[in-house]
């Protein structure tokens, strides 16, 4: 049995709605072009070509994925990020647009201050670190606690052909040196949160989005920490929750900065090295 793109499509999307709602149009068009090897914005040029038996069966699978709750981008295997490909899956957190603005940010100052050197902490699948090295042609050093986050995201440095060295440590415990800037994205969500993880969010690893009772944990630690590490006239960029920007100010007083996001959220902490 064979059926044309567009019906596959059709029938893609009311599986999915009961799960993903409104983008479901969308993410029956992002599976069914991964499967048949199509651009998602071409589909309508392949709407009556047929689509195999075994392609169907392969859909069929990856809907079941999905409506377990499985995040899309671990699906598909492969996100978006700053314009970049990333490989994605249950190693390290998801891409997500949120984070644009940290990277950014550091690529803008990177080139502003002719900085030239940059750290990358919590860098999970690397997509801050990795895209700050590609796009703004600086030394970049990115760490993480997890083993299999620094596989995913050597990985995704070999895949962008990107200059990065990667470091197992405990935010800064095992990195000697200084920095002209210092970006992380680290855990931060409170215990309440993980109590009412949206069920997607569970499927990303704990150990990446655990920030402590409080959800403060990382920051307190950065906070006591970070100026042996950043060099003089150097900047730290630390993405932070929407309702965190208060907290986390506080915890590093001085010349601070907050930054919103495209939704008018507080997304990113600006801190400067005197």
């Amino acid at each position: 049995m064979t059926m044309p793109v567009s019906e596959m499509v059709r029938l893609a999307k009311l599986r999915l709605e009961p799960v993903a709602g409104e983008e479901a149009a969308q993410q029956a068009k992002l599976i069914v072009a991964a499967v048949i090897g199509a651009e998602p914005a071409a589909l309508m040029v392949h709407a009556w070509s047929q689509v195999t038996e075994e392609q169907i069966a392969i859909i069929g699978d990856l809907l079941d994925q999905r409506l377990s709750g499985e995040p899309l981008q671990y699906i598909l295997g492969e996100w978006s990020f700053m314009g970049l490909p990333f490989y994605t899956d249950e190693r390290a957190l998801i891409p997500r647009q949120d984070t644009e603005l940290l990277t950014e940010t550091a690529i803008r100052t990177i080139k502003e201050r002719a900085y030239q050197t940059c750290l990358d902490l919590c860098t999970g699948s690397g997509c801050v670190g990795v895209s700050i090295a590609k796009l703004a042609g600086v030394s970049v050093t990115a760490s993480d606690v997890s083993a299999d986050a620094l596989e995913l995201a050597r990985e995704n440095a070999t895949l962008n052909q990107a200059d990065v060295t990667f470091v197992q440590s405990d935010l800064f415990e095992r990195l000697p040196g200084r920095f002209d800037i210092v970006v992380c994205n680290p855990p931060y969500l409170s215990q309440a949160d993980m109590d009412s993880l949206q069920k997607e969010v569970t499927f990303e690893p704990a150990l990446a989005l655990y920030g402590g009772t409080d959800g403060l944990d990382f920051y307190r630690k950065i906070a006591s920490e970070y100026r042996a590490h950043l060099n003089e006239g150097g900047m730290l960029l630390l993405e932070i929750g929407s309702t965190q920007a208060l907290s986390v100010s506080y915890l590093f007083g001085g010349k601070t900065r907050v930054l919103t996001d495209l939704g008018g959220n507080p997304r990113v902490l600006i801190v400067e090295q005197s």
